[in-house]
């Protein structure tokens, strides 16, 4: 799939053609995934496309070319626009076309909630592209919004992120590079160990009261309590925003 495919159909959307059945997909679809489509147009493009103008869609959206799934396939149905897929689900949720997803070894792609309509795709498309937001570096991670929606709000406001991460982080910063990661690091496994010392100290493979001592000199250096919920969720916050900023590079 490419790109210039999904732009074409952008420059065409909010345009009117006539034998709707007789264009391209990606012209069909461009003017919904924009989220710029009148009635007259998602009836044209259920029309031409074969689909139900109600039904329970998702899209994905992914951030390089790829061989995907195209047509029907384990129950669902599959439209692209370049980078930009259209599934129509069957009776299952999103995890069989996740999985189809990585079977192609497509991705990093985010995919959306599922939607009511065809007229609802322009905000599917939107909430795909944030949870796309939220992938590291790794070539073939699919990750749906729901499972990223905090990382998706640092991620989806750049300057906010960028301001969170200075304003909690910032002690942390500064430090050695290895120091850093040791702290991070030990603040990583202690969330994945749902808040336990002893668990953590297990994962590290050191006493617990070095990963206490650990977390202690992080709550000094970033003012924040992790015993307190709101600096909790400034402290995880700012880590997602730390993150995303070492994806990016």
């Amino acid at each position: 799939m490419r790109r210039d495919a999904w732009a074409a159909a952008q420059q065409r959307a909010g345009t009117e053609t006539s034998a709707g059945a007789q264009q391209p997909a990606g012209a069909l679809l461009g003017p919904l995934l924009a989220g710029s489509a009148q009635p007259h147009q998602v009836r044209r493009a259920a029309q031409g496309l074969g689909l139900p103008e109600r039904g329970r869609y998702a899209v994905v959206v992914l951030g390089t070319a790829a061989m995907v799934p195209d047509g029907d396939r384990d129950g669902a149905r599959w439209c692209w626009c370049g980078e930009v897929g259209v599934v129509l689900l069957g009776r299952g949720g999103l995890d069989g076309p996740v999985g189809s997803l990585g079977e192609a070894g497509a991705g990093p792609g985010g995919v959306s909630p599922v939607v009511g309509g065809l007229a609802e795709l322009g905000l599917a498309r939107r909430l795909a592209g944030a949870a796309l937001l939220t992938c590291g570096p790794g070539p073939h991670e699919i990750v749906t919004l729901d499972e990223r929606l905090p990382t998706a709000l640092v991620a989806s406001r750049p300057e906010l992120s960028a301001r969170l991460l200075a304003e909690v982080f910032g002690p942390l910063l500064v430090l050695d590079p290895a120091e850093r990661a040791l702290l991070v690091g030990t603040l990583e496994v202690w969330l994945e160990c749902g808040g336990s010392v002893g668990r953590a100290a297990v994962r590290l493979r050191c006493h617990r009261n070095t990963v206490f001592n650990r977390l202690r000199r992080l709550e000094r250096l970033t003012s924040r309590s992790l015993s307190h919920p709101r600096e909790l969720v400034e402290t995880v916050l700012a880590l997602d925003a730390l993150r995303l900023s070492a994806a990016r590079g």
